[in-house]
């Protein structure tokens, strides 16, 4: 096992946007050129929603429950982890399933970016954001924004 990660194949990917569905993307500091929301792997013990909110605050400096908190949209895709990627997982992991959260901002909010994590931020309209990310099921969740609308399938409890 060795070189074998411990990170957890669950992770949480969290849209950033204001009303008008204007989109937060962000630069991988460790893949520039890369854009993609807020993102990143459940902790031991953590709800979804506690990693979401964690998530948010740590790579961007907001604080979801100024806003009202996050929504829920209990949706999940299963996806083969990039092999560049799957040395942070433990050994023989391959897929990750990540779970869909929203945010709502009342218009582009300040954000502090983590360095270590990214370059740079973005509001971007929806359907430019969606054709700039590099990962398809965060392109998925952004058209879905885009078109269904800012809460598809609503719920803000914890699961």
């Amino acid at each position: 096992m060795s070189g074998a990660g411990t990170k957890l194949p669950v992770s949480t990917l969290v849209l950033v946007h204001t009303r008008d569905r204007a989109v937060l993307l962000l630069e991988r500091a460790d893949f520039p050129g890369y854009w993609q929301s807020v993102t990143g792997s459940q902790e031991p013990g953590e709800t979804l929603l506690e990693t979401a909110t964690r998530e948010l605050a740590e790579e961007t400096g907001i604080d979801a429950a100024v806003h009202g908190g996050l929504i829920d949209w209990r949706l999940s895709t299963v996806y083969e982890i990039y092999p560049r990627w799957r040395h942070r997982y433990p050994e023989g992991t391959t897929h990750n399933t990540e779970h869909v959260f929203a945010l709502e901002v009342p218009g582009p909010v300040p954000v502090k970016l983590a360095p270590r994590e990214h370059l740079a931020h973005l509001w971007l309209p929806w359907a430019e954001a969606a054709g700039k990310v590099f990962s398809w099921s965060n392109r998925e969740a952004i058209e879905r924004l885009g078109t269904v609308g800012a809460s598809p399938t609503p719920a803000r409890t914890p699961r």
